[in-house]
């Protein structure tokens, strides 16, 4: 226990920031009762969102922590741990132990007890922890309470009986060598949880328990997918065709010359590798200026916001038991992008193909979790909204979202802008310039008077993880060649710096042009 952590930032959790308010309850005090109906309700895990977390000593108001907390007793804590274990061998059934991690905040004790999704749900727990009643109930979270399961959600529950989401089940195909430590260091340290100073003392197998990747019994130890899918080199070795496929067709779908382009590895990797290839290689700008006016209209041919959150949910949403990979096509009339299967059947297709789907249940909740904390989707059925609002944003053609009456597959289709094919009557400046992100504008303008190294530039844009620099910041400005090293020949030189490009200065220009526009 003395090294125990959460998977996830504290402090962020503390201030609400690391997961949505449905997955996290704050308590002022101990109220056994209370706690015990929100782990059951937690377990049950009836949304499939990956259970969730009960901050004890700390209370709320509106749904807001009250900071500084209230703390508890640092008597109080060994006490209610050791409750908590006798709760979960005689209050609810099957039996049910979450993990509970006593913090300082602000110089006050408090308890976080995380209680991820059960394996073995359905969960009941007792009503009344009186010795003279001896009910029964299911609970289930209902936005931000806990709550009685009662008449079609209890139904629905125990319809979900021993059912784990496929990326939470056991891969008795695997051992614990199949994961990569540097991948899990990588994570931790970007998602700024406390584990990952402890990851040189601690083994992968205590390390991937406190993390959830790994269960079992102790004399025998099992990964879960979840832990192969995001932290093994080679996912595909246990999932086939896990992977994102890009296909460019120059002349039509129907035309003799295509180029191809497969996408393997770890999930985060390959959908943060998929968009910076598309993003370097077929998003492009068009800048019309017109004769009788000074204003230039510019457009993208595609949205990158909107690619981006239609492939992160591809990935998320797709089931890895069918062998099909993530599929995005792309010609010069639209991009497309294809999953299989299609969306749960709660989801009525007239929903589905006006865009205002809203999914009640997802297929794999902890990919979903994962991709949360790592800020790649928000996980609350808002991305059909945001796809929307970026194409509206850059005046695009609406998408289309397609699928068949048996679900058998997902489709979203991008038509390109119209502005980017019919450029007649207008004088055409056409650049065939990345999409950069407004981190990538932040970093390329901290360069541009003046070449600095990496710490000064995390100072200047007041980052603290090193990874998170590196992967939205850094990574993205080298490689579209809008910043450069003062010393490519020594790329790891401690003395290396960053400077600006032509091309980077082009791009904040361009950025400029359209401020004053």
């Amino acid at each position: 226990m003395k090294y125990l952590a959460l998977p996830i930032s504290i402090n962020e959790l503390v201030h609400g920031h690391a997961v949505e308010w449905e997955r996290i309850e704050f308590k002022e005090g101990w109220n056994p009762a209370d706690i015990l109906h929100s782990i059951c309700a937690f377990a049950n895990d009836f949304h499939n969102l990956g259970g969730g977390y009960i901050v004890v000593g700390v209370s709320e108001k509106n749904g807001v922590p009250v900071l500084p907390p209230k703390g508890l007793h640092q008597n109080q804590l060994d006490k209610i741990q050791k409750e908590l274990l006798n709760l979960g061998h005689s209050a609810i059934q099957p039996m049910y132990h979450p993990i509970s991690v006593p913090y300082v905040i602000n110089k006050k004790h408090i308890l976080v007890v995380w209680v991820p999704g059960g394996e073995t749900r359905p969960y009941q727990c007792k009503v009344s922890l009186s010795p003279k009643k001896d009910q029964w109930d299911y609970y289930i979270r209902k936005q931000s309470s806990s709550v009685r399961a009662v008449k079609q959600d209890r139904q629905e529950l125990l319809g979900l009986a021993a059912t784990v989401p496929f990326d939470d089940r056991f891969n008795q195909q695997a051992t614990l060598d199949d994961l990569s430590q540097r991948l899990i260091e990588e994570f931790l340290i970007e998602v700024n949880s406390e584990l990952a100073n402890q990851i040189t003392k601690l083994s992968i197998e205590t390390i991937g328990r406190q993390m959830n990747i790994i269960g079992g019994s102790i004399e025998a130890p099992f990964l879960k997918n979840i832990g192969l899918m995001m932290f093994s080199e080679q996912p595909e070795r246990f999932f086939p065709v896990t992977q994102i496929d890009v296909v460019y067709f120059p002349d039509g779908p129907g035309g003799d010359i295509f180029e191809e382009k497969e996408f393997k590895g770890p999930l985060y990797r390959i959908i943060r590798d998929v968009l910076s290839h598309i993003q370097r290689n077929y998003l492009k700008q068009t800048i019309i200026k017109y004769p009788n006016r000074a204003e230039a209209d510019r457009v993208w041919n595609y949205p990158y916001a909107a690619i981006e959150e239609a492939l992160v949910n591809a990935v998320y949403h797709r089931s890895y038991e069918i062998r099909e990979p993530v599929e995005v096509r792309i010609t010069s009339d639209e991009l497309v992008i294809l999953s299989f299967p299609g969306p749960d059947r709660s989801v009525k297709i007239e929903d589905i193909a006006s865009g205002r789907a809203v999914s009640r249940r997802y297929r794999n909740r902890r990919i979903g979790e994962f991709l949360k904390e790592l800020e790649l989707t928000e996980g609350r059925s808002t991305g059909i909204m945001k796809i929307n609002r970026a194409i509206a944003l850059n005046g695009s053609p609406k998408p289309i979202f397609e699928t068949d009456e048996e679900r058998n597959y997902f489709l979203v289709r991008f038509p390109v802008h119209v502005k980017s094919l019919n450029q007649e009557n207008a004088q055409v400046t056409e650049q065939v310039t990345e999409q950069v992100t407004e981190q990538v504008i932040r970093l390329v303008s901290v360069v541009e008077n003046q070449a600095k190294g990496t710490r000064e530039l995390m100072e200047v844009l007041k980052l603290s993880h090193r990874p998170t620099f590196l992967y939205d910041y850094l990574q993205p400005a080298l490689e579209n060649g809008l910043i450069a090293m003062t010393q490519p020949d020594s790329p790891r030189s401690p003395t290396q710096k960053y400077r600006l490009t032509e091309k980077g200065k082009q791009v904040l220009n361009n950025k400029l042009g359209n401020a004053s526009l």
